[in-house]
């Protein structure tokens, strides 16, 4: 066991200009640190098998969950089942900064809808 911070993980870069640092990846479990400029954020997917819980660190995440948009403030999260479409935006003014914890781990079964 070691201590895992953002300096330490493995980090990528998906979509134009967002981080992820992943914090725990093991063949059962994701738990991932992501950045998302402002007016950045994914396309409209879901996950067949893995369900996953987003918590604000620091931020605004607008996410819609089955055409239900939720404000995720700062020390909120929100779960997502398998199988839900979702799709998480940063409307705001400053980065958004989120943990993601999956299970299992989410790539791989990533479905992009319209």
């Amino acid at each position: 066991m070691a201590v895992v911070s953002v300096e330490n993980a493995e980090h990528y870069i998906w979509g134009e200009r967002c981080d992820g640092w992943h914090l725990v990846r093991t063949p059962t479990l994701s738990v991932i640190q992501e950045r998302v400029p402002p007016g950045c954020g994914e396309t409209r997917h879901r996950h067949l098998k893995a369900e996953q819980f987003f918590f604000v660190l620091s931020g605004v995440a607008t996410l819609d969950v089955n055409g239900q948009v939720h404000n995720l403030q700062p020390g909120q999260g929100l779960h997502v089942p398998a199988g839900t479409a979702h799709q998480l935006t940063n409307n705001g003014q400053q980065d958004l900064v989120f943990t993601v914890t999956s299970t299992p781990p989410s790539h791989g079964d990533r479905e992009e809808l319209e």
